[in-house]
């Protein structure tokens, strides 16, 4: 069993406070959704967990099983079990996909891998997002389409089988196939009960396929409203003004 725990959590952007006191435990066998309109620190939290550079903890604690996250090194939180599916994940030209994933599948588990057998687990994984096996040699993520990132982050996730993923926006830029392929990535990371899933999200149509336990609604830096699935559909139907104006 993993914990991610999150202690009144507090970040800055260019000395503008955007987190505010942010309190949440992620445990394994757990999905929690995270909610809210554009600009209320939702992305910041993902970053500010990962250890981007750009956003400053100005307070508060992040730890996993324990350990202080915000006294490592990024690679050293991706060590210890940490995973970040990002919005935009960078453009690498000249490092092909199949190279990236075998150096991060090394640094992972402290190990390489047998090329057979990781060339093996590769196409496993590929087949199971349906990923055409010529994408293995390309750049990474250069003239990825929206869906081929998206399901290259899951292919990541199910092949570095992190303690604690998170996920921002994964739903974004994907058409209907695309959710339903990606969403069913997600549940196969969760489904072993060894893992916590941290969903970062707009909209409730990625939550019609991947059944969030928990939803937390984030307004002004903070989490203003929790709450089961059902949270989420009373969401689709009122939409975010109401906590827009509680804190007008």
């Amino acid at each position: 069993m993993s914990t991610l725990e999150i202690r009144d959590l507090h970040v800055s952007v260019a000395d503008k406070a955007i987190l505010t006191g942010v309190n949440l435990t992620v445990r394994s066998g757990q999905t929690h959704a995270i909610m809210g309109p554009n600009g209320s620190g939702k992305s910041t939290l993902a970053y500010a967990i990962a250890g981007h550079p750009k956003y400053t903890v100005t307070g508060g604690e992040v730890l996993l099983d324990g350990e202080d996250l915000l006294s490592m090194s990024v690679d050293e939180r991706a060590r210890a079990g940490l995973f970040l599916a990002m919005q935009y994940p960078v453009e690498v030209p000249g490092v092909s996909v199949s190279n990236f994933l075998r150096s991060a599948v090394t640094a992972v588990r402290g190990e390489a891998p047998k090329l057979r057998e990781f060339t093996k687990e590769l196409k496993t994984g590929m087949d199971n997002l349906s990923i055409d096996a010529a994408f293995a040699q390309r750049n990474l993520n250069e003239g990825f389409s929206g869906g081929e990132k998206k399901r290259h982050e899951i292919l990541q996730l199910e092949l570095l089988k992190p303690k604690i993923a998170v996920l921002d926006e994964t739903d974004s830029g994907l058409d209907v196939d695309a959710l339903r392929v990606v969403s069913e990535g997600i549940n196969r990371f969760r489904g072993s009960g060894d893992t916590g899933v941290l969903l970062i999200t707009h909209y409730t149509r990625i939550l019609r396929y991947v059944k969030p336990d928990f939803v937390h609604v984030f307004a002004g830096g903070r989490i203003v409203e929790e709450g089961g699935p059902e949270l989420a559909d009373r969401l689709e139907a009122e939409g975010y003004e109401r906590y827009a104006k509680a804190l007008a």
